[in-house]
């Protein structure tokens, strides 16, 4: 009689760990919250964007937004400052790249190759080749 209570306690205790864990990883905060990859905008979702509805809410800008303008853009590094890596890969024409976080580092392999804006204005671009770092932050 004690092992049959043993066992179905034990069966219990890994189904409550498999509930818990799929639980963490289904419902848990998303630790990427403040962070978005952007597919390439089509025209029309750019021109309707552009010209919001006067009852919509305003958009929030992002701290930093990279976008890629060639074919193959060179290594982009992006880091909330002391904390997470959010982005550290290459990237293709017309991907795009943003986060809300209140400080991030930026690393650029090829600062021309990609288009930068810091809380909405566009950064100036290196020159072809140059690579730059820097760190924005949310104002």
């Amino acid at each position: 009689m004690a092992r049959l209570v043993l066992v179905g306690l034990a069966v219990l205790a890994l189904v409550a760990l498999i509930v818990f864990g799929a639980l963490s990883l289904l419902g848990g905060p998303d630790p990427g919250a403040g962070t978005a990859a952007l597919p390439a905008a089509s025209a029309s979702e750019s021109s309707a964007a552009a010209s919001p509805p006067s009852s919509a809410t305003p958009e929030r800008v992002p701290t930093v937004l990279v976008e890629c303008l060639r074919e193959h853009c060179p290594t982009v590094f992006l880091k909330v400052t002391g904390g997470d890596v959010l982005l550290d890969r290459e990237l293709a024409r017309g991907e795009r790249f943003q986060s809300f976080d209140a400080k991030v580092d930026v690393v650029l392999a090829d600062s021309a190759a990609v288009r930068v804006q810091v809380n909405g204005a566009v950064r100036s671009p290196g020159e072809a080749g140059e690579r730059q770092e820097f760190t924005v932050s949310r104002e």
